[in-house]
């Protein structure tokens, strides 16, 4: 029987977010996964999420027929990270396939902005990012399929009111995905990077939606499905040839509507 790719996802706390989605796609696409969360960082934000949302989404899981391994891990925590990917490995096997879903933000200005903020963003969407995605690589051996997905929030796109640390840090995400490509060629690994754009992963109040939906020309809000899908596609074998993009799957958003 023919091996099944393993996929590591991190950042899979909510039922409603982009890691859960993503997780069951590609669970559907027949992969084993290995998923981290943070429910501190969660309910810092006051985000919805209950307690078994982690348990939840593993049984989810391997009602698909596939392996799954969960694991709550704090990623600010970069020396750590090579444990991180030998427990993955003797749990499941050696990622073939890395989504880099994890994220850290909260609101700032150039007048609130503070150095402790900054390096909690850092630590998160920069360094973490980065390391877990040089150690993957360094310990990938499969000589081929290798898949590295970052999501980022188009930064490049539009300037992000009231964003500052989370704008500049994930900002760098766009720039990671495309000055590794030819050495992560190298390796048999593609990486990519997706924007979801304006998604609705259990933040956004109604009044929000409804100033948002006109700039839709789609007729809806974005949904962690939609990024998952576009995910999913990457990880494929089909998306072989896709390498150091930075895709946006907003659904035509329209920032200059009015």
């Amino acid at each position: 029987m023919e091996k099944r790719r393993v996929a590591l996802v991190t950042g899979a706390s909510r039922l409603k977010g982009i890691g859960a989605a993503t997780c069951l796609e590609l669970a559907d696409a027949g992969c084993d996964i290995f998923f981290t969360y943070w429910s501190t960082y969660d309910r810092e934000l006051e985000l919805e999420m209950g307690e078994e949302d982690p348990s939840v989404l593993q049984a989810f899981i391997e009602e698909k027929g596939v392996r799954c391994h969960k694991l709550e891990w704090d990623l600010s925590n970069a020396e750590e990270i090579p444990t991180l990917l030998r427990t993955v490995e003797e749990a499941i096997g050696y990622p073939d396939i890395l989504v880099n879903n994890a994220c850290y933000s909260t609101m700032d200005s150039y007048e609130t902005i503070d150095p402790e903020s900054l390096d909690r963003h850092y630590a998160i969407n920069v360094k973490a990012t980065t390391m877990l995605t040089s150690h993957f690589a360094r310990g990938f051996t499969h000589g081929s399929s290798g898949r590295v997905i970052n999501l980022t929030s188009g930064q490049s796109l539009e300037a992000m009111s009231n964003e500052l640390s989370y704008a500049i840090t994930k900002g760098a995400i766009e720039h990671i995905t495309k000055t590794l490509v030819p050495d992560l060629a190298k390796k048999g690994i593609t990486i990519n990077a997706v924007n979801p754009g304006p998604n609705d992963t259990g933040w956004m109040e109604e009044e929000l939606k409804k100033a948002l939906l006109p700039k839709f020309p789609m007729g809806r809000v974005g949904t962690p499905v939609d990024a998952a899908r576009l995910i999913r596609f990457l990880a494929s074998q089909e998306a072989e040839w896709v390498t150091g993009q930075v895709i946006h799957t907003e659904g035509g958003f329209q920032r200059t509507w009015t």
